[in-house]
């Protein structure tokens, strides 16, 4: 026991004066190596009684454990790391990663940019809605067969009398603001809606639960298609900065307006492609908000910005925009 003592003594004097990382791997050998002062005082253990054994051989593995505490205490101390080479202070260092926009956060603030530039106002609404708002005041009431086009979340609730058009529902699309935007406001003027949406469908490379549109309405006393046709084009031929824009207008149906139309587009030499629904303001639709439809006319549109996404970035599946996966997010 008295040689164990003094042995720990001296090497914990030793210790505390290293400087270098050499001297403290000797010191390392010098104790804990195969041939070191410790492990020799160990194999001598088995040559001695039982009762002695005990008591010399706990205290033996003690000193060992402090010891190598103590060694790498003082690696610390010496600013060395265990098995890995010395830190090159004149070595560049690492980039900070940048974060990235999701893509559809980048159409939509250039969307926002282009419309802003025109003198719309950019205004926002309610994801849970009404059904008086998302259906009945848009010209499309209980029983209109046009009700199918919409596959729609409906939210239960707890009380079995509800008054007609009370119903919750998570929208469907972005068109019941044409409402409640006129309700709150005197024409002339001129919106567009950016939101999220959503229909209860299968989902597949086109097709999504979740997506984004962005809804537009100017009304005044002598809006027409003609100024429909000039802020459509303006805006896609910016949007598309940089290639050639080609544009059919084609005959549509959409029960909150009338006439109705589609936009397609081409771009450079590619594929005719419907980008957006439009048409005039369904006389019904202003009698619904309180508007005399013989006073006041307008125009409304619906475009998709996950499909202007698709469009600009060539994105072959809608899915990857609520996929979550960075190897998606980290190209844009």
């Amino acid at each position: 026991m008295q040689n164990i003592l003094k042995l720990k003594q001296e090497a914990l004097d030793r210790l505390e004066r290293i400087n270098t990382p050499n001297d403290l791997d000797a010191f390392r050998v010098a104790y804990l190596g195969r041939k070191g002062k410790i492990t020799t005082t160990l194999r001598k253990l088995k040559d001695l009684p039982l009762e002695t054994r005990r008591t010399v051989g706990s205290e033996a593995n003690q000193l060992k454990k402090d010891l190598e505490e103590a060694i790498e205490f003082k690696k610390k101390e010496l600013a060395i790391e265990p098995s890995a080479p010395g830190i090159d202070i004149t070595r560049p260092g690492k980039r900070p990663a940048v974060g990235h926009l999701h893509p559809l956060t980048k159409i939509e603030q250039e969307v926002r940019r282009i419309f802003l530039s025109m003198n719309f106002s950019v205004i926002e609404g309610p994801e849970i809605e009404t059904e008086y708002y998302n259906f009945d005041a848009l010209n499309i009431p209980h029983a209109h067969p046009a009700r199918e086009a919409w596959d729609t979340f409906w939210i239960k609730s707890g009380s079995k009398k509800q008054r007609a058009g009370s119903k919750l529902l998570l929208r469907t699309h972005t068109s019941p603001m044409q409402i409640r935007y006129m309700e709150a406001h005197e024409p002339p003027f001129q919106i567009v809606v950016p939101g999220r949406t959503f229909r209860y469908e299968a989902t597949d490379a086109t097709h999504e639960t979740n997506f984004y549109q962005l809804e537009g309405l100017m009304v005044g006393k002598d809006v027409s298609l003609a100024n429909f046709k000039f802020v459509v084009e303006k805006f896609f031929r910016e949007f598309f900065a940089g290639k050639k824009v080609n544009f059919r207008f084609v005959p549509s149906y959409y029960p909150f307006v009338e006439p109705g139309l589609d936009v397609v587009i081409k771009l450079d030499k590619g594929t005719w492609l419907e980008v957006m629904g439009a048409g005039m303001v369904h006389p019904n639709v202003f009698e619904a908000a309180h508007y005399n439809p013989r006073e006041w006319q307008g125009f409304a549109f619906g475009v998709g910005l996950n499909r202007l996404a698709m469009i600009k970035y060539k994105i072959p599946d809608i899915r990857l925009f609520m996929s979550g996966d960075l190897r998606f997010i980290n190209q844009f």
